[in-house]
């Protein structure tokens, strides 16, 4: 099958520009859990102070949970287990899943999820605490399928490095996702895991478009930046795949073909891909998007959507079960299959494939500087 052209996107001169720099989202309305529903209109905004209009800085609330491991029992992932170091994501993206789970701090899905941050900088000794307890059964460890744990926050608060080097000392397995070259700083610690069937990482790309992916995710690292990533990671000899998704019909599942063939080119050796979802808060702010950046295919795409879903913008039995129910996912899944196929790269392999046999807790736990530092 011939891969389709790829139309550099460029958003439209009579469409409504981002209301702020470098966010993704354009409004900041209530979360669904607040009892007052709250909501700036264009007409109000337009009339703020200039200082109110300015563009929002991220903050960051630290937060000191008891635990780090979080439990996972959903049906759709291969894993039982995943670490997030932090809530809410600056990178920003449009479509991202996790933007509902904010309302539960009584803050909006919208641009607070992407401003309004928090940290957990007890990360690596909460980890050192649970990886220690003689009753902890060794499973690969799942970071970055919630919140990007290298996103820009990252590169002064270095809590992900911290528990890269306590799953190092452990020998422990972990599993990362990202779409951040930043990754790439902790080639040293991830390099000998690596080497050792105990990491292995995935770089997420969307788009080869870079006017399309400034517009979906603003604050991330260029498309460019992440190809380079994915080889140096693959090139220090750590197993590395490649992410595609979200791939969405009609804007541009048509680059599913050449983000392979390049993520092959450069080392990749396991994908996966996942089809736009859009649960709870993220439907609306997704579609607010489309319609100021892709006004003329937004009617179109949000169908395609539809039908995914068994005429609703969302539901995962039908976007996400086993069976593929609908002509265009069985297209993009032959698609998929077919590219894999003339690449040569594999699907994603079961996390039972990194190696839990090594780990050990370490005879002496000391000098807490080296273990937990930079």
């Amino acid at each position: 099958m011939a891969r389709p052209h790829l139309i550099p996107f460029k958003a439209p001169k009579h469409a409504a520009p981002l209301r702020e720099k470098g966010r993704g989202a354009r409004t900041n309305a209530s979360g669904r859990y607040e009892s007052q529903r709250r909501e700036v209109s264009e007409d109000d905004y337009d009339a703020l102070p200039e200082e109110d209009r300015a563009a929002r800085k991220t903050t960051v609330t630290v937060e000191r949970p008891k635990t780090i491991i979080n439990k996972v029992n959903s049906p759709y992932v291969g894993f039982d287990r995943s670490i997030n170091l932090y809530r809410g994501c600056e990178h920003g993206c449009i479509y991202c899943f996790a933007r509902p789970t904010h309302a539960y701090h009584g803050l909006s899905p919208g641009l607070d999820f992407e401003t309004r941050l928090f940290a957990k900088p007890d990360g690596p000794k909460l980890l050192t605490d649970e990886l220690q307890n003689p009753r902890y059964k060794v499973k690969p460890i799942m970071i970055g399928t919630n919140m990007d744990a290298y996103q820009p926050i990252e590169r002064n608060w270095r809590i992900t490095r911290g528990v890269l080097r306590v799953l190092s000392d452990f020998k422990h397995p972990v599993s990362l996702l990202t779409k951040s070259n930043l990754i790439v700083r902790d080639i040293d610690i991830l390099a000998p895991m690596g080497q050792n069937n105990l990491a292995r990482a995935m770089i997420s790309i969307t788009t080869q478009d870079r006017g399309l992916a400034r517009a979906m995710e603003p604050r991330c690292p260029t498309p460019q930046r992440r190809f380079d990533a994915l080889e140096q990671l693959a090139n220090a000899g750590i197993r590395t795949g490649i992410m595609l998704g979200p791939m969405i019909p009609g804007l541009n599942d048509s680059e599913l073909e050449g983000i392979m063939e390049k993520a092959a080119s450069l080392g990749a050796t396991y994908s996966a891909y996942t089809i736009l979802r859009l649960p709870q808060e993220v439907s609306p702010l997704f579609q607010e998007w489309l319609e100021a950046f892709a006004p003329h295919r937004a009617s179109r795409i949000m169908n395609h959507i539809r039908t995914m879903n068994g005429g609703k913008n969302y539901d995962p039995a039908w976007s996400r079960g086993r069976e593929i129910r609908t002509p265009f996912a069985r297209l993009i899944a032959q698609r998929y299959r077919h590219s894999q196929a003339r690449t040569g790269i594999r699907p994603r392999a079961s996390n039972s494939s990194l190696d839990c046999s090594q780990f050990r807790v370490p005879e002496k736990i000391t000098a807490q500087g080296d273990l937990f530092g930079g």
